[in-house]
């Protein structure tokens, strides 16, 4: 195994109440934020087995806990290119087993699993293996204080901002003096963010990223408008998000968890939910609302004032320049059309088959009969095989539009395409 590059004893030592002796000799596998493996060669030599027993040395119960609460620290605190930051303290051991005797000579392999994080606390689930047998487990709760901020010698970072803790910001970054970081953001090599801008906890900013510059419509004049950002998005490189308008009520907003691939544009007052995904260069208008888990694929457009319903997905290099219907899949650029149902991307998240099949039903009426869509709409609403929540915001959101919706069917017969899901 190839031992991870990382500072054990530096990262360590921010575990309060440590034992003296460093019970990690090396990291073999580290997924951040998620799983880290170590080992612990157990030598003859150790201090404790002089006490734990003359004659019979054991690793004592306690001390592979401690080890394993080492392995935690270097789980929580160390990040990739960065230096650790923060403390942790052991807060609690809940449901601890001891499986077999540890003794000199034996290589402990420490697997430690992060379960539950939170602003404080997190939750680890943890074993020790010698041989590919368990020795020890537990699950261990360990309390997170003071973060320290690590912001790099050559960024600028006005006195003004507001940085969370945890935060590392990379060389050449620019932030300005009414910018607002969350808790362990992440802001990439010459990435700038300015502007009356919010960021929650946990985000990540990619190298040139560019968020609350002045958005491009000729009617701005100066006034102060913002952008709010939810927590554990990602955007990558050379994305650009434009604050808002007066005009256009003067917010930008995106959820949580949302990822942005590489040279994706967010024009002002656009409104984007959780979950969502935007491939490359896939582009918003003003004012345009995106709803949760819609994806929309690279290089698409959205016009202005459009919207795109939950869980819709937008095919590659599409042109969107009326409502793109919820939970169905909308290709092309003249015009684009409804290629039936989403179905795997409802499956996916979980939709029970009946809803998948209401919905299905459901798109026929607005697709494949005579009906205009009124009348579709009525029938649907009147059949009461088709009640479900889902089938309920479909017809809503086609009722509430204003730029109309995008009913068009692809050039063949649309049956053929149901099919195929």
């Amino acid at each position: 195994m190839t031992p991870v590059p990382i500072d054990i004893p530096a990262v360590v030592d921010r575990l309060c109440y440590r034992y003296p002796s460093l019970l990690v000799d090396a990291v073999t596998e580290h997924e951040p934020g998620r799983r880290l493996v170590a080992v612990k060669n157990v030598t003859v030599n150790e201090e404790f087995f002089q006490g734990h027993f003359p004659g019979t040395p054991l690793m004592p119960g306690v001390l592979m806990i401690e080890s394993l609460a080492q392995v935690a620290t270097l789980l929580l605190l160390q990040r990739e290119g960065s230096h650790a930051a923060g403390r942790t303290y052991l807060r609690g051991v809940d449901r601890a087993k001891f499986r077999r005797q540890v003794v000199p000579g034996d290589r402990l392999r420490l697997e430690v699993t992060l379960r539950r994080r939170r602003a404080s606390l997190a939750r680890a689930q943890c074993a020790a293996y010698v041989d590919g047998l368990v020795v020890a487990e537990a699950e261990l709760l360990l309390g997170i204080a003071g973060e320290a901020v690590d912001i790099h010698p050559s960024a600028v970072v006005h006195a003004g901002a507001e940085i969370g803790e945890g935060t590392v910001i990379g060389p050449h970054a620019v932030i300005g003096a009414n910018v607002r970081l969350g808790r362990r953001c992440k802001v990439g090599a010459s990435a700038l963010i300015e502007g009356w801008t919010e960021i929650g906890e946990e985000t990540e900013v990619y190298p040139f990223v560019s968020i609350g510059l002045i958005p491009q419509d000729l009617k701005f004049r100066g006034e102060r408008t913002r952008v709010v950002i939810g927590r554990r998005n990602v955007f990558r490189e050379f994305v650009t998000i434009h604050r808002g308008t007066a005009g256009g009520g003067g917010v930008t907003s995106i959820g949580d968890r949302n990822y942005l691939m590489a040279y994706v544009h967010i024009a002002h007052d656009c409104h984007v939910g959780n979950d969502t995904i935007f491939g490359n260069g896939a582009t918003l208008g003003g004012h345009v609302e995106v709803q949760d888990f819609a994806t929309v694929s690279a290089l698409s457009g959205i016009h202005q004032f459009s919207r795109v319903g939950r869980h819709a997905f937008i095919g590659g290099d599409s042109v969107i320049t009326m409502d793109a219907l919820p939970y169905a899949k909308t290709v092309g650029n003249r015009p684009a059309r409804v290629f039936g149902l989403n179905t795997i991307g409802l499956v996916r998240r979980g939709f029970p088959a009946d809803v998948v099949s209401k919905l299905r039903r459901a798109y026929r009426y607005l697709l494949q009969s005579r009906l205009n869509t009124t009348q579709a709409l009525a029938r649907i609403e009147r059949d009461s095989s088709l009640d479900c929540d889902e089938v309920r915001f479909l017809v809503a959101f086609i009722r509430e539009t204003t730029r109309g919706v995008t009913l068009r069917r692809p050039s063949r017969r649309l049956e053929d395409v149901v099919a195929e899901e």
